[in-house]
């Protein structure tokens, strides 16, 4: 059975993800800064008649973060699929961001991803097979308040498109989904910044959006599921805005 990683899977789109890919006959690993976070979505899955684990690991300890691969690889089997979900925010104006505003976004996101990536790598290479899906955002055109986290958005899509040219000669493909405005607990965070309820804030960001509607997590956890399949072989260096409009 083809094994699974997902990152920042204890909620929102991570969990989306990982019980897609579970539902599609994966065995997942769900990774998120504490394991017992996990434990909702593990559930989930196994109720479900799937197999997962949890992971406790910060993506952006290389050593932590060679652990937690090595840790699915012992009980679940190499993972070939990895989804760079993880993910913080520090939002403010650039005068008022901090460095560790900065730094903390960077080194989850981006460094994150690296030292993800890296790691899995090695397990797709020898089976000469994989896929890396990492979660960019519409964030990555520019934000209002997002330099940090623009940046560390844009900055997913050279890597993607990198990593595309550097691991398909061995079969992997690489490619990122940018998310818009997505109806998870971040976005309720949002909200309580602003001093307005959260269906206020879906409510008036949806008459911005074409289609009406703000986009659920199975909306992404459902591109995910199209990039990491085997019909997508020929699909690798792309970054697929699901926003509910033309983004990009």
């Amino acid at each position: 059975m083809t094994v699974a990683l997902v990152t920042g899977a204890a909620r929102g789109i991570g969990a989306a993800i990982a019980v897609r890919l579970a539902a599609d006959g994966y065995s997942v690993g769900v990774l998120d800064l504490r394991e017992e976070d996990t434990a909702a979505t593990v559930a989930q899955i196994r109720s479900g008649g799937g197999t997962a684990i949890g992971v406790g690991a910060d993506v952006a300890d290389s050593t932590a973060a060679a652990d937690a691969v090595a840790l699915v690889a012992a009980e679940l089997g190499a993972p070939t699929v990895l989804v760079n979900n993880a993910g913080i925010l520090r939002d403010n104006l650039l005068f008022r961001m901090t460095d560790d505003d900065w730094d903390a976004v960077i080194s989850v996101h981006l460094r994150g991803a690296f030292v993800m990536s890296r790691a899995v790598q090695k397990h797709q290479v020898e089976a000469k097979w994989g896929r890396i899906v990492n979660l960019s955002s519409t964030s990555a055109l520019g934000n209002r308040g997002q330099a940090n986290y623009a940046a560390a958005k844009a900055g997913l899509q050279g890597f993607t498109k990198t990593l595309a040219i550097e691991l398909g000669p061995y079969n992997v493909t690489v490619n990122a989904i940018a998310p818009g405005i997505i109806a998870t607990d971040m976005l309720r965070m949002a909200a309580d910044r602003l001093g307005i309820t959260f269906e206020a804030y879906l409510d008036a960001a949806s008459k911005d959006i074409p289609v009406r509607r703000v986009g659920q997590p199975e909306d992404i956890a459902a591109a995910a599921s199209f990039f990491c399949s085997r019909e997508a072989s020929f699909v690798s260096g792309q970054v697929l805005y699901v926003a509910g409009g033309p983004k990009a």
